[in-house]
């Protein structure tokens, strides 16, 4: 068929591909069918809506990469023992990694102009699907939980600033004061407010939310080294580890915990990738976006940070409560605004998309992308996030650990079946249509499942620390919980492919 003219092509599969290599619906045949697997937010986006271009990339990922969780990454690694270029370096070298499943999976959402859990189904089924996509909804609400208690935590304690004692000392409820819960309910209503337009909202925020948060970082580096009057300590401070066997116990896990903190778009990029003009776009606005902005981001917070040792005779990791030092109002105002832009760009673009697509997937008949969002900013409150950043070592460890191990293993899967089997050939009709080519068993392939499961029970299985016992959750897989998105990757991948030999599949 590959020889075949394009009109011939287009009558035999009922898609029709563009000479840039995107591939739509053929205009002429039957529109997909309204049934429990379709609604208007999951079906492929035309061509002629495929608009993002390079920048429109770029600026995703530095609106999503400039963020409080990001900056306070090198103060975790910090705080484990390592100097700051030991911190930056591992920062650097994971989304390097992370960038490359990331690109992979983006391929199909522009060549398709289909959201993640619609590719899923080309691989787990039009009823498995569900299995990944619930699990990125699961880590992805939990996400927009911390990141709306970090921008809840902007507005009490800036606001505090500017309205006094008292707003900071109000009376406690649930073990804080009842003005920062009151900060939470507000940012959680602006993120409600700015997601219930759409996806071409989304698109112009981030165009411009990308070079404010820039310019409000830059301004911030600025303040403190006036203020220091040059940078303190913090760089010439030796790392504890060395460059021995001590570092390296500490680096590996530290890794993958660097790594689980992307892994989460490598999954559903394409739920932002379908909407890309070009792969050239798509490809090159991800490469500039992702590794260079948070390696610079990083490198930022350590400068900021180390003249904040030498003005305060402390390290202060945070913005947010380095911000609050500061004396002028107008200052505290702009800093205020950046906080919300930063945390509004990355928790929406992040950690709402995803879980809104993969839930209107469960129930394509009741739950729209705007119902699926409204769930999630519910869930997110439900999973008490406060408690989640609250230790530098269960947040880097556990919880980024335990999260990239379980979406490596998804990860695994989609690229060996989309890549490896399919050589990117997709029949996009085919993934809304029950009993079509698709379904496998009952909607299902559980060559996928057993791939999945197989890869999880290993990555995260000797799980420990935290709420783990000491001794891992499987002691005999311990040794394997510090490479665990790795582990999950790796398994996942070359277990579906030995599982899939001889299927057939690869004509599909």
């Amino acid at each position: 068929m590959k020889g075949d003219p394009p009109a011939d092509r287009a009558a035999a599969t009922g898609q029709y591909e563009h000479g840039d290599g995107r591939v739509e619906s053929d205009p002429a045949a039957p529109v997909l069918p309204a049934n429990g697997f379709t609604n208007d937010d999951l079906r492929p986006v035309p061509v002629a809506r495929r608009t993002w271009t390079t920048y429109n990339f770029l600026a995703l990922w530095v609106g999503m990469a400039h963020n409080i969780p990001s900056w306070t990454l090198a103060s975790g690694l910090v705080a484990l023992g390592m100097d700051w270029k030991q911190a930056v370096l591992t920062i650097a070298l994971a989304n390097l990694v992370v960038l490359i499943p990331m690109l992979l999976t983006g391929h199909a959402g522009t060549k398709y102009g289909i959201p993640f859990p619609v590719f899923a189904r080309a691989s787990f089924g039009l009823r498995g699907a569900n299995l990944p996509a619930l699990l990125r909804a699961a880590v992805a609400c939990a996400w927009f939980g911390i990141q709306t208690w970090i921008g809840g935590e902007g507005i009490f304690l800036l606001a505090g600033k500017l309205l006094g004692e008292s707003w900071r000392t109000a009376a406690e409820f649930g073990g804080h004061p009842w003005t920062q819960w009151l900060s939470f309910l507000l940012f959680w209503l602006i993120e409600m407010a700015v997601i219930a337009r759409g996806m071409e909202t989304l698109r112009r925020f981030e165009n411009w939310a990308a070079p404010f948060v820039i310019v409000g970082a830059l301004a911030l580096l600025a303040w403190i080294t006036v203020k220091a009057g040059g940078f303190g300590p913090l760089l010439d401070q030796p790392s504890r580890l060395g460059w021995g066997g001590d570092f390296w116990k500490v680096f590996f896990p530290a890794l993958m915990g660097m790594i689980g903190f992307w892994s989460t778009l490598a999954l559903n990029i394409p739920d932002f990738t379908r909407f890309g003009g070009s792969q050239r776009a798509q490809i090159r606005g991800q490469a500039l976006g992702l590794p260079t902005t948070m390696t610079l981001f990083a490198l930022l917070s350590v400068l900021v940070t180390s003249g904040s040792q030498a003005v305060y005779g402390e390290p202060v990791w945070d913005p947010i409560a380095l911000a609050a030092k500061m004396e002028s109002p107008v200052g505290i105002l702009f800093a205020l605004l950046t906080v919300l832009v930063a945390t509004l760009s990355v928790n929406i673009a992040a950690n709402v998309v995803s879980p809104a697509y993969d839930l209107a997937n469960l129930l394509p008949r009741l739950i729209t992308f705007r119902t699926g969002a409204l769930i999630t900013g519910v869930i997110g409150i439900a999973l008490f996030p406060w408690k989640l950043i609250s230790d530098p070592h269960v947040y880097i460890f556990t919880w980024l650990g335990l999260v990239g191990g379980l979406l490596g293993t998804v990860a695994g899967v989609l690229i060996a079946d989309y890549w490896a089997l399919r050589r990117t050939r997709l029949l996009p009709a085919e993934l809304y249509r029950p009993h079509g080519a698709y379904w496998y068993t009952a909607g299902w392939n559980w060559r996928a499942v057993a791939a999945l499961a197989t890869g999880g029970v290993l990555a995260v299985g000797g799980s420990y620390g935290g709420p783990f016992p000491a001794d891992g959750l499987l002691p005999v897989l311990k040794p394997l919980a510090d490479y665990g998105w790795a582990v999950g990757f790796a398994t996942s991948f070359a277990l579906y492919l030995v599982l899939s030999r001889g299927t057939g599949r690869r004509r599909r």
